[in-house]
């Protein structure tokens, strides 16, 4: 590992890997939690983060990049920050379980996407990759196309096969195994 990857590896290790038995947004029950709230929402993580997903797009042609809501809502805050000051700004969008049941009423927030755009989603932590397929299922309803996902920990339980049935290529910047768990 180097630079960035290696500074959020022992980031990750040391503030956000819990061990106890915990039950996980998929109903499943696990020995360990990976909390990733706390790296994304702090400065450093969120840095941190931002840095590595924008090394990892640099070379894809896509008019967004965002996920669902709340996991990816920190991360699209600190990519869309850290493009800006690149000068290589990236739009940015985040994906509700359900539309707002007023204002506008939508979905996804954020700039307006078009239809045909090209998309990636992110997220902090995944397990099963429903989230990521309920979003890309959103954003498929608008004419929005989306072939893959960028997650910072994958729990390795079956994620990357449930998105690839979906059409969605994944890619972790960690898996859990990393951690030893």
């Amino acid at each position: 590992m180097k630079g960035s990857k290696e500074k959020l590896f022992r980031l990750v290790k040391k503030k956000a890997l819990f061990k106890g038995k915990i039950v996980l947004s998929s109903g499943k029950a696990s020995n360990y939690y990976l909390d990733g709230r706390l790296i994304t929402l702090s400065p450093e993580g969120a840095y941190l983060i931002a840095d590595i997903i924008l090394d990892l797009i640099k070379q894809k042609k896509i008019d967004a990049i965002g996920g669902p809501t709340l996991g990816a809502d920190p991360i699209v805050g600190a990519v869309a920050a850290l493009s800006h000051i690149r000068k290589n700004p990236i739009n940015t969008f985040i994906v509700r379980k359900t539309p707002k049941p007023h204002g506008r009423m939508r979905q996804i927030e954020g700039p307006v996407l078009k239809k045909n755009s090209r998309v990636i989603l992110i997220d902090d932590v995944v397990t099963t990759g429903g989230a990521l397929l309920e979003a890309k299922e959103a954003l498929n309803k608008e004419g929005i196309k989306v072939a893959e996902a960028i997650v910072v920990v994958d729990r390795g339980e079956g994620a990357k096969e449930n998105l690839a049935k979906g059409g969605l290529r994944l890619t972790s910047i960690f898996k859990a195994r990393d951690f030893g768990v």
